[in-house]
């Protein structure tokens, strides 16, 4: 699930809230967030590797990229998932104000740096 983040531009330049629980379940979109990440990438080509996390360890995640851009890769490899080897992609980055949930459950994921000194979380 891509979403659109609703910012505030102004002189002083951008805000935008990137998660809130309540919006978020307005939305039909219900998670438990248990942990955030941050990745730095200096080199443009970076690969993140395939992170796979098995029942009952699996975790929902969002991707968003705050400096560069990224390409991000979510593969479900759960074999008794109706969704098995389905698999969904996205360019993010920092001008897109875009994040990229998946949910419940995160299948595996990898991103890739698209530019040099890429960040996201």
């Amino acid at each position: 699930m891509i979403v659109e983040l609703d910012g505030h531009a102004d002189a002083r330049g951008y805000f935008a809230r990137s998660f809130c629980e309540e919006e978020f379940g307005r939305a039909g979109i219900a998670m438990r967030v248990v942990q955030t990440n941050i990745s730095r990438n200096p080199r443009k080509g970076t690969l993140r590797g395939m992170h796979y996390q098995s029942d009952p360890f699996g975790e929902a995640k969002i991707v968003q990229c705050v400096r560069g851009a990224i390409f991000d890769v979510a593969v479900d490899l759960r074999p008794r998932s109706p969704t098995y080897r389905r698999w969904a992609a996205v360019e993010l980055s920092a001008e897109g104000n875009r994040l990229f949930i998946f949910r419940p459950a995160a299948p595996t994921v990898s991103l890739r740096s698209m530019r040099i000194a890429t960040s996201s979380i």
